[in-house]
């Protein structure tokens, strides 16, 4: 039995606690990253995460929801970090950044496949930070020894390169920077794959609450009928304007698949017949079927080789 149990709650962040004799268990929900969307709830098998909805009041705009825990359900097991994709949840064991299910090897880590390729970039070009709506992209340019030089020593040094760091641990690959990078410098290959679709003879008139909430600047925008379009190019496909959406048919959102390392688990075929579909996830398990059939066929072909 836990020795305590412990909920504490500000504007920028939400820790629940279990502390035991032996370790002190904590998932911290950093607000600033938090945009609200469905995930964490989604996968949750204690069903520990709630998703408040905020009441708009006086026309204002829509406001992405709140996400809440139960410090009574939560069990530290991680799944909800390890598949946030805007990073916005840690789970640590005494003061440890530790993911028990991904430790254990039961649950896979969503792969944020991001590459930069500094060497056609122009010194002066910050076009990927400009495009990041989530401001975690820096461009700086530096001295072979690491030193970050003025835009004024850029011309007059010739042996300095560009540096793009990129925050990819909150990155939800959303390929703004990819699309706007004018040097092809960049490539991102999405986390979350599916359908987007907006039926637009149901939208209320004038609404456009799924265009306030939505964190990905673009991939949802107001056409010339001044009704809400989907660009599917930066979708995420996180679910958070689906939530606010006030006519249950006007919006439809379905993800077909994850990119995720290798893992066998039941648990997380469970988790992504939640994510996705029943479909979605008997496509993923035949997938794997077939990989391992021909994986034992190479086998078979090498070892008469050698013999």
């Amino acid at each position: 039995m836990p020795m305590k149990l412990v909920k504490t709650e500000s504007e920028n962040e939400l820790e629940v606690e279990r502390i035991l004799h032996a370790k002190r268990y904590s998932l911290t929900l950093d607000r600033n990253l938090c945009v609200g969307c469905e995930i964490c709830k989604t996968i949750c098998p204690r069903e520990a995460i709630e998703i408040k909805i905020v009441p708009k009041v006086n026309g204002e705009k829509a406001k992405q929801p709140i996400i809440d825990v139960d410090e009574q359900k939560c069990q530290y097991c991680g799944i909800c970090n390890t598949l946030c994709p805007f990073g916005a949840l840690k789970v640590r064991v005494d003061g440890e950044h530790v993911i028990s299910v991904v430790k254990t090897e039961s649950f896979p880590q969503l792969i944020r496949d991001i590459e930069v390729d500094t060497t056609k970039c122009d010194l002066d070009c910050v076009e990927c930070e400009k495009a990041c709506p989530l401001e975690i992209i820096e461009v700086s340019v530096r001295t072979p020894d690491g030193k970050e030089v003025s835009d004024i020593a850029k011309s007059k040094k010739k042996n300095v390169s560009v540096h793009v760091d990129i925050k990819t641990d909150l990155c939800p690959s959303c390929r703004l920077c990819e699309m706007q990078c004018p040097e092809g410098a960049v490539r991102v290959r999405k986390m979350f794959h599916g359908v987007m679709k907006i039926n637009q003879e149901k939208c209320p008139e004038g609404c456009q609450d799924c265009l306030d909430v939505c964190p990905i600047t673009g991939a949802l925008y107001l056409g010339d009928n001044e009704k809400v379009h989907v660009n599917e190019l930066y979708c995420i496909y996180c679910g958070v304007c689906k939530l606010v959406c006030p006519e249950e048919e006007a919006l439809e959102l379905q993800r077909t698949s994850v990119h995720h390392t290798p893992v066998r688990s039941g648990a997380w075929n469970k988790a992504l017949e939640k994510l996705t579909s029943t479909t979605e996830m008997t496509k993923e398990l035949r997938a794997k079927g077939s990989m391992k059939a021909r994986g034992s066929v190479e086998k078979r072909l090498a070892y008469k080789e050698v013999s």
